[in-house]
């Protein structure tokens, strides 16, 4: 009972950190969008983040012999963080339903949303896949709480995001820095960088 009650709290934090970064960058895409449009773009968003937390929870362990993988998801998120850098600069208050604003397509919203799913479920689902250990039950309380997790702070976050632009440049740096350690790790498992055994916990 107590060895659960640990998971059981582990999984939250992993849970807690791990799905706020996979709601920032779809907040700061559905910023970008009408609030009708915003909330379909959301509503993506959080049922890949669920499909693909699913399915990597059933493949962790073969995934896991790969570490070009961490290299693919860091390179996607420089891109999506090009993009989102362009989407801020561009970025047009919608001031009436009668009157029209420049936004991003909807098709590329949800590519970009996509892409970042596919890229932060992976590391979620390792955090929450260890913590697990052998507890079918409590994995997959871990990957339904980190979906609920990502449409509540998505939401929250695309709003405010639209009024309070500084936040999004906020975002682009914790989505940044996620990509870094992804491809700095990529390239320690791949031996080709050395990270001191203090630093290793961080990728």
């Amino acid at each position: 009972m107590l060895e659960e009650t640990l998971i059981f709290v582990q999984i939250i934090f992993i849970d807690i950190v791990m799905a706020a970064d996979n709601a920032i960058i779809i907040g700061m895409v559905a910023a970008n969008f009408a609030p009708k449009s915003r909330k379909q773009i959301i509503m993506w968003g959080v049922f890949a983040a669920f499909i693909f937390r699913v399915i990597f929870a059933f493949s962790a362990t073969f995934l896991f012999q790969f570490a070009f993988i961490k290299l693919i998801g860091g390179a996607l998120l420089l891109w999506i963080v090009n993009e989102l850098r362009q989407d801020l600069f561009t970025i047009k208050k919608i001031k009436s339903p009668t009157k029209q604003s420049k936004e991003p397509s909807f098709m590329s919203g949800v590519y970009k949303v996509l892409i970042a799913d596919i890229t932060l479920s992976f590391d979620n689902v390792i955090g929450v896949v260890a913590a697990s250990k052998e507890y079918i039950g409590l994995m997959f309380f871990g990957l339904f709480l980190s979906v609920v997790l990502i449409g509540t702070l998505a939401t929250y976050l695309a709003n405010y995001i639209k009024n309070y632009k500084w936040i999004g440049y906020l975002g682009l740096i914790v989505i940044l820095i996620v990509a870094i350690q992804l491809i700095i790790g990529g390239l320690s498992d791949l031996n080709i960088l050395e990270i001191n055994e203090s630093f290793k916990r961080f990728f």
